[in-house]
């Protein structure tokens, strides 16, 4: 039997890669390097970047049509070549960023989101250059938040690399898994799986210059942290949490996994959320329905800043769930308060960078 190199792409027409829909031969992936000795072929196949989700299910596609339509008995080896440069490595993905600000929280519920999407804004009203990346991979909140759900980002090409180009709402750039899946279903991803398409969000996007970039983070303590800090060199790190003592107690742990002498990112601050009730009717009045400063008094017994009280105003929830943080309206009791977390979240921040060395990127062996 005799291998001819039409009879290899005439098979690899057979395949269809499904990131264009079309066959390899059509889609430009088949290289001009087709090598044949005796029952052996080699040739390599070209992808839009080393990351690509459909690159091991086409090379065995591509292996099996060779053997089923040139010979089961055809050794075959398929190298692989990207358009797309590689990503950078781990430290040295965001050159353009400035600050990183991890938005955490011991336990869900507290409203970490709500907290991380109106800093967020409010920065970007006090005229920094904001980005805003949702990487709680399985239950992402920032698209309704910022009425994007609908939103497809795109790919762009940026010295020689195909990035993801942020959705840009409201003066801050932002990323979500939640732009690719489907919002109405689950996301069943083992955490190899949603660790790396987190770092496709960091790494293969186009961030550009940022002042602050801010993470908001799964609550607990999760392989997403652990991703996070091995990817990103976290300036520091800001607790939310809410007075309730169930609360605080997670919040302790969380601080405790950013103070891990492994880790060591520096804690900015703690944010009391839900600090208190406030009835649009009574404006003046303060109910402390789950308790009264109890974020404050750990603050204080850490040695940490607060940072900030927000209170429960029905229109944080109202805003929050109709894309409209409440951040937008300055004329609020609520907006001003965001405004105030965003003014002393750069204070801390300018005097952490001031006063301790950069973090360096946590290497743990998994």
């Amino acid at each position: 039997m005799t291998i001819y190199p039409k009879l290899i792409t005439d098979a690899l027409a057979t395949v269809t890669y499904p990131g264009t829909k079309k066959n390899l031969v059509e889609s430009g992936m088949v290289a001009d390097n087709i090598r044949i000795d005796g029952m052996s072929v080699s040739f390599s196949l070209i992808f839009p970047r080393d990351t690509d989700p459909f690159l091991k299910s086409t090379m065995k596609a591509a292996e099996a049509a060779i053997h089923y339509h040139v010979g089961k008995d055809v050794k075959v080896e398929i190298g692989i070549e990207t358009t797309s440069k590689p990503r950078p490595e781990a430290g040295k993905m965001l050159p353009g960023v400035k600050n990183v600000i991890a938005v955490s929280s011991g336990k869900g519920g507290v409203g970490k989101s709500t907290v991380a999407a109106n800093l967020a804004i409010a920065l970007a009203r006090l005229g920094y250059k904001v980005g805003l990346l949702d990487t709680d991979i399985f239950g992402p909140s920032i698209p309704k938040m910022f009425d994007v759900e609908g939103a497809r980002p795109y790919a762009v090409k940026v010295d020689g690399r195909d990035l993801i180009e942020p959705i840009n709402k409201y003066g801050v750039s932002i990323l979500s898994i939640g732009f690719f899946v489907n919002p109405d279903t689950a996301t069943l991803w083992r955490g190899g799986m949603a660790s790396n398409a987190l770092k496709q969000l960091i790494g293969d996007a186009n961030w550009g210059e940022l002042d602050y970039f801010i993470l908001d983070t799964p609550p607990g303590t999760s392989d997403i942290h652990l991703t996070l800090l091995q990817t990103l060199a976290i300036t520091g790190a800001v607790i939310v949490s809410t007075p309730q003592k169930v609360a605080l107690a997670d919040a302790r742990k969380g601080i405790d996994m950013y103070r891990n002498e492994k880790v060591n990112v520096p804690i900015l601050g703690l944010v009391e959320n839900m600090a208190w009730f406030t009835p649009a009717e009574l404006p003046e009045n303060k109910y402390y329905i789950f308790g009264k400063e109890g974020c404050k008094n750990l603050a204080q017994e850490m040695n940490l800043p607060l940072l900030a009280q927000i209170p429960v105003v029905q229109s944080i929830c109202e805003n929050g769930d109709a894309g409209t943080p409440t951040a937008l309206n300055v004329d609020t009791m609520t907006g001003q308060a965001f405004l105030n977390l965003a003014q002393a979240v750069v204070t801390v921040v300018n005097r952490r960078n001031k006063e301790q060395e950069p973090t360096k990127i946590v290497k743990v062996k998994e």
